[in-house]
């Protein structure tokens, strides 16, 4: 059996766990809004049109910030059709996802339902084909009180309250060729500069999220950071990160080492950021908002989903509905703990997407929602994830892989508070057992040693509609607590979570 040793010393601080790490991402793209959130036929809509089934799973998963409306999406997309009574509102064509948008939802209606799950909204502006102006209108619509004309308009359309919202994205995938408006890395630092300040001339407060790379593949990667954190620094507070990870035909071994490609995606953004913040000579410090993160298998978006014939424009079609497999889950839980790693930095994250859309959560019109199989690394990180994340010393044999070098067999982090500690790890030896010792020393007394493992003999063992329980975390009854150690036994390719209280 492989064995592997981990020093666990609240001593030694990463920073403060900020809730919005555990944020997702609606966009406006197949089934997500349209039968996902949205389905006023459905036997359990609410008097909104809501499932509130639907609405209870993400209550359990725990998501905090949303971002919506995307995504491509947003890069065509007239916020101002999105408003106001539902018969007067225009249908339009997607030209990012090949579709027909309906705007049956829009801000008030999305807002309405984060209401009913309990988060916070984080709204993407349109500079793919648009700009400083109705960036101002739809923040005013959003954010003023009354007296203006786009604040009365939400006011006579039923929301006296303003929205409030606090984050704002400012564009989305600027450097992708794919996106409506690409521009080079100067013309967008210019637009989302200008955006940005004159944004900031209504609330200086807001938390605004500038574009970085689309993925670190990119080969504008690293200068496209530099340049327009240059030209934006002073007006902004984030800069975006987007990832998106799936196997190399049956290269599972390099698969289940993705979370370190994020961690060196996180680093290399990071060192970036501050290579600026000291040439243009500023106390402000510039973090992270990884507000697209997933396992999507886009080759199979690609190859089999993708709509190229011209005259169709289905409305909601069935885009990019991956089914999630134990192995996917695994990678999926070492992203969050890559995420978790980098919490002195990364301070928001989006999960996308939250339903039907390469989600956590999938429905079935008419029929039932169920929890995919990557439901329950987010979920349990969510509630279980303590205040502070610490720095480990993990001790763990390696193994080679083509993509990435020589990975720890063994992953993990640990969060910590006054209430006590917990720790997640991945083994992601496909064959092999993996016995983890934990060095405890430095922890105060705890009673109780608690742990769950997501594992399964089928590594390709996923949630369906016939069987939405399959998969599901199972008690870890290996837990021994000796003089000063805690151990457990991790299973080949599993994700697992421990708590000591």
């Amino acid at each position: 059996m492989i064995r592997t040793h981990l020093t666990v010393d609240p001593h030694f601080v990463v920073g403060p766990i900020d809730r919005r790490l555990f944020g997702s991402f609606v966009e406006h793209l197949g089934r997500c809004v349209y039968d996902g959130i949205y389905e006023p036929s459905h036997p359990q809509a609410d008097e909104d049109g809501f499932r509130t089934d639907v609405i209870e799973l993400v209550r359990e998963l725990g998501v905090s910030t949303v971002r919506y409306p995307g995504g491509n999406f947003v890069s065509g997309y007239r916020w101002e059709d999105g408003v106001g009574p539902r018969e007067d509102r225009p249908r339009r064509l997607d030209l990012a996802w090949h579709s027909t948008e309906t705007n049956e939802i829009g801000l008030d209606e999305f807002a309405t339902w984060l209401d009913k799950v309990g988060g916070e909204l984080m709204y993407a502006i349109n500079l793919g084909t648009r700009g400083i102006l109705e960036a101002l209108d739809v923040l005013e619509y959003a954010n003023l009180t009354s007296g203006t004309f786009w604040a009365d308009q939400r006011v006579a359309n039923g929301r006296p309250e303003p929205h409030g919202i606090r984050m704002w994205c400012l564009g989305n995938e600027m450097d992708g060729p794919w996106q409506l408006g690409h521009s080079t890395a100067e013309e967008y630092g210019q637009l989302a500069a200008k955006t940005a300040a004159a944004m900031r001339q209504i609330d200086p407060d807001l938390e605004l999220v500038v574009c970085g790379s689309s993925s670190a593949q990119m080969p504008t990667f690293g200068e496209w950071e530099r340049i327009v954190l240059e030209k934006t620094y002073d007006n902004v507070d984030f800069i975006s990160c987007h990832a998106y990870y799936e196997p190399d035909g049956a290269d599972y071994a390099g698969f289940l080492a993705s979370g370190v490609n994020m961690d060196r995606f996180i680093d290399a953004v990071v060192a970036t950021a501050d290579s600026v913040k000291a040439v243009v000579r500023s106390e402000k410090t510039i973090n992270i908002s990884f507000d697209e993160w997933n396992v999507w298998y886009q080759s199979r978006y690609h190859d089999v989903d993708r709509i190229t014939d011209v005259q169709t424009w289905p409305v909601a079609p069935r885009l990019l509905e991956d089914s999630y497999s134990v192995l996917d889950a695994v990678v999926f839980g070492s992203l969050m703990i890559s995420l978790i790693r980098h919490a002195d930095r990364v301070t928001s994250a989006s999960l996308a997407q939250l339903v039907n859309v390469i989600a956590p959560i999938m429905t079935e019109p008419g029929g039932p929602a169920w929890r995919q199989t990557t439901f329950y690394p987010f979920s349990l990180t969510s509630r279980l994830a303590r205040a502070t994340a610490l720095e480990l010393r993990l001790d763990s044999p390696t193994y080679d892989t083509e993509r990435y070098g020589e990975v720890s067999i063994v992953d993990a982090v640990a969060t910590h508070d006054e209430g006590g500690t917990t720790v997640f790890a991945v083994n992601r030896s496909l064959t092999d057992e993996v016995t983890l010792e934990i060095d405890t020393r430095a922890l105060a007394d705890f009673g109780d040693a608690e742990a769950f493992s997501l594992f399964d003999d089928d590594i390709h063992a996923a949630n369906t509609l016939d069987h939405p329980d399959r998969v599901v975390p199972r008690p870890n009854t290996s837990v021994q607590i000796g003089e000063g150690t805690v151990t457990i036994t991790l299973p080949p390719v599993s994700w697992t979570v421990l708590t000591l209280a």
